[in-house]
């Protein structure tokens, strides 16, 4: 099975390139940027991932805004928000598209790895009738759990 592309889009630099490093040790193919405006652009010119992690709180273009991007150019594309401000659960989020999940920060890699690979489950499983969603899942658990 091809590693899961992950897409880390969040100002704090150094959070971003350290948890991008993690994720590809543990088997995952991610990337960082560190801005929203930065996302579509680097999803449409350098690879489509499967999943994309989002800090909510982002100068200029925060993550509501860029969920709702990259929900207009591949609404197939699972989107995690991470926050230190509760977890948004309750929003109303209309247009923008809701995201698959949200992580708090900090946050345990066990915990991240984990939502990483059922939203990524989730996403292999869109338009795939009499896929075993369970089955994808242990599939990318036994190629990504942690190390």
């Amino acid at each position: 099975m091809t590693a899961v592309k992950v897409l880390i889009v969040d100002d704090e630099q150094e959070l971003a390139s350290a948890l991008a490093e993690r994720l590809n040790i543990r088997g995952f193919d991610a990337s960082a940027v560190y801005c929203g405006e930065d996302a579509l652009p680097f999803i449409r010119a350098v690879d489509i991932p499967d999943v994309v992690l989002v800090d909510i709180k982002m100068p200029t273009q925060g993550g509501m805004e860029t969920l709702a991007a990259i929900k207009e150019f591949d609404p197939d594309i699972e989107v995690i928000l991470f926050t230190c401000y509760g977890t948004g659960r309750s929003k109303n989020y209309g247009r923008k598209g809701k995201p698959f999940d949200f992580i708090m920060k900090p946050s345990d890699i066990n915990e991240i790895t984990k939502k990483i690979n059922n939203a990524a489950a989730k996403r292999l499983t869109v338009g795939k009738q009499g896929t075993n969603p369970d089955e994808l899942v242990k599939n990318i658990h036994g190629t990504n759990e942690a190390r």
